[in-house]
């Protein structure tokens, strides 16, 4: 599981240029099963990605390919965390065959 942490960067009044293809980006991650959340971080610091079913090297080339990143409105902080307490709902949604698509 990795927590993905995209902090606002040097170009962050580009944001709304890339805005659209970023969603997409997010929206791709949670259609594919590799992102369980996404968000906002509190006081408009940037957003956070909670993500699984990816090693680390994959969740870095796909961190890589967000449009914020590539045009440096974000830098991507990325943790990976192996679990070892979960509440009882969480263990499905970390097992790619049998997480879920849910869409907001």
């Amino acid at each position: 599981m990795h927590i993905i942490f995209l902090k606002f960067g040097p170009n962050r009044a580009q944001a709304g240029q890339w805005l659209a293809e970023h969603k997409r980006w997010m929206q791709q991650g949670i259609d594919d099963g590799n992102f369980l959340m996404t968000g906002s971080l509190d006081n408009a610091q940037g957003g956070a990605v909670l993500a699984a079913n990816m090693d680390r090297e994959a969740i870095e080339r796909r961190v890589a390919e967000d449009p914020f990143v590539i045009h440096q409105v974000v830098t991507a902080d990325i943790h990976t965390v192996a679990p070892s307490l979960m509440a009882q709902g969480l263990a499905p949604l970390l097992d790619a065959t049998h997480a879920p698509s849910v869409t907001a």
